[in-house]
């Protein structure tokens, strides 16, 4: 069962349940998927399904982080309740030594060696991540990797 499939059934049992919240943060995660499949004409992977899952989840961060500069706890707990609910649909994050493999693994196969060639190695690694890990933890990682 993909991504997609998931958040319906869940979609599905938060009606039944009556969980506003949960209803409400998974009909927007897959407003998220459909306007990409609409947009790309063809149903989407589940790896383009779970970036948009991350995406969805960074938006909900940012919105947190306004929300503390503003005092809103209300805001911030509604945030938190939200990502928690996106978060049950996301695999489970690779840890930063898994990580490290794979980035060594691209730059010995695209040979690369000094920081210009980050573009190289980040297109072989994020592919292989995708929804396992944020994006701007493999960049800092190849970043630091190609500059020793």
């Amino acid at each position: 069962m993909d991504t997609k499939q998931k958040l319906e059934t869940s979609l599905k049992e938060a009606m039944r349940s009556g969980d506003e919240l949960r209803k409400r943060t998974i009909r927007l995660a897959l407003a998220g998927i459909k306007m990409a499949e609409i947009d790309g004409g063809a149903q989407l992977d589940d790896t383009r399904q779970l970036a948009i899952l991350q995406k969805e989840i960074k938006t909900r961060e940012e919105s947190i982080d306004a929300a503390r500069n503003a005092n809103r706890t209300d805001l911030i707990e509604t945030g938190l309740a939200e990502i928690n609910v996106l978060q049950e649909f996301m695999p489970l994050p690779m840890s930063n030594d898994e990580i490290k493999k794979l980035v060594m693994e691209a730059i010995a196969e695209t040979n690369a060696s000094k920081p210009a060639d980050m573009g190289k190695v980040m297109k072989q690694v994020l592919p292989k991540v995708a929804g396992k890990a944020p994006n701007s933890v493999v960049s800092e990682l190849v970043k630091a990797i190609l500059n020793e």
